[in-house]
C-alpha cells in the first residue's frame, strides 16, 4: 500500500475514485427510481462523440464530452417527455450514432491511438492527469450539490410527475436538470470507470443498498458509501493486477450486490414473521422525503417510497 501511494498517478487515481464513487450513486438513485437504469449507458455512447471531437480539435476530450453529453441528455429528455411511439427508435439512433461517430472521429485523429480510446471506454488509472482531477472535482461538486440539495423535489418527480406538477413543482425544469446531471456524471466517471461501464456504477450500488435500507435517505447515503468503497477497492485491485479499473470496480459492485441479496432474504422473512405475529401485514416502506400536499399549500405529506427498495 505504501509503495502504491508513493506514485503521483495513484494518488490522483484514488482521489478520482472517491469523487466518482460519490457522484455516480448520487445521481443513479433517481434513475433507478424512474426505471431508467440504462440511461447512463446510452449517454456513455453519446459521450464518445465528444471524446472524438476533443481529439480532432486537439482540446480536452473531457470538456468536449461534457458539452456533447449534455446536449444528448437534453435531447433524450425532450424525446422521453413527448412519449410517442417513435421515441425508442429515436433514442436508439442517438445512442448508436454517438458511438459510431465517436469511433470514426477518433480514428481520423492523428493524436489518438487504440490505447487512448481504450482508456476512455474501460477506464484507466494511468490516464487521470492533474487537470482531469480538477475537472472531476468541480463537476462532481455541482452534481452532489444539486442531487442532495434538491432531493425532495427530485424525489417527487421520480415518484409521480402528475402529483408533483399539481403541487407546483417545476417538473419540466427538474427533469432537464436531472438529465444534465446524469450526463455530467457520465463524463466525470469515464476516466475511472470507462464510458461502457459508467452506468453500472450509477445503478449497482443503489440496488445493492436497497436490499438492506428502508428509506430514501438511507438508501442514498448507503449507496454513496458503497460507491466509494468499491471504487477505491477496484482502483487498488487494478493497480496490483494490472487490469483496467472500470471492470474491476463494476465486478466488485456486483459481488457486493450478490452478498447483500443473500443477507436481505432472511431479514425480509424475519420482518414478515414479526409483522404477522403482530397481526398486521407489512406495508410499503415509507420514505423520509416530504413533498407539498396539493390539498393544503402550507402542509406536507410523507411520500411513500413504494418500489424504491422492493
Amino acid at each position: 500500500m505504501t509503495e502504491m501511494l508513493s506514485y503521483d498517478f495513484m494518488q490522483r487515481a484514488l482521489l478520482a475514485a472517491v469523487l466518482v464513487g460519490i457522484t455516480a450513486p448520487a445521481v443513479g438513485i433517481y434513475l433507478v427510481q424512474r426505471r431508467q437504469a440504462l440511461m447512463g449507458d446510452g449517454m456513455g455512447h453519446v459521450a464518445m462523440t465528444g471524446v472524438g471531437l476533443g481529439f480532432i480539435f486537439q482540446t480536452s476530450p473531457v470538456w468536449m464530452a461534457v458539452l456533447v453529453c449534455v446536449l444528448g441528455a437534453v435531447t433524450m429528455e425532450l424525446v422521453r417527455s413527448r412519449g410517442n411511439q417513435r421515441g425508442d427508435i429515436a433514442l436508439a439512433m442517438l445512442f448508436y450514432g454517438g458511438m459510431a461517430c465517436g469511433k470514426l472521429l477518433v480514428s481520423l485523429s492523428a493524436q489518438a491511438g487504440a490505447g487512448s480510446l481504450e482508456s476512455y471506454l474501460w477506464g484507466s488509472i494511468l490516464t487521470v492527469a492533474p487537470g482531469d482531477l480538477a475537472v472531476i472535482a468541480a463537476l462532481g461538486a455541482v452534481v452532489v450539490a444539486v442531487t442532495v440539495g434538491l432531493r425532495r423535489q427530485l424525489f417527487a418527480i421520480c415518484q409521480d410527475e402528475d402529483f408533483a406538477r399539481v403541487t407546483g413543482v417545476p417538473v419540466r425544469v427538474l427533469n432537464l436538470l436531472l438529465a444534465v446531471m446524469a450526463a455530467v456524471t457520465v463524463t466525470v466517471a469515464m476516466r475511472v470507470v470507462g464510458l461502457l461501464l459508467v452506468s453500472a456504477l450509477m445503478v449497482v450500488p443503489v440496488v445493492a443498498a436497497q436490499q438492506l435500507t428502508r428509506s430514501f435517505a438511507a438508501t442514498q447515503a448507503a449507496s454513496i458509501g458503497l460507491g466509494v468503497v468499491v471504487s477505491l477497492a477496484g482502483v487498488t485491485g487494478s493497480y496490483h493486477l494490472n487490469v483496467p479499473s472500470g471492470p474491476a470496480i463494476v465486478l466488485l459492485a456486483i459481488a457486493v450486490f450478490a452478498v447483500f441479496s443473500v443477507i436481505a432474504a432472511p431479514l425480509a422473512r424475519r420482518r414478515h414473521r414479526a409483522g404477522a405475529g403482530a397481526g398486521a401485514e407489512p406495508g410499503p416502506r415509507v420514505c423520509d422525503v416530504e413533498i407539498p400536499s396539493p390539498t393544503s399549500p402550507g402542509t406536507t405529506t410523507p411520500e411513500r417510497g413504494a418500489g424504491l427498495a422492493q
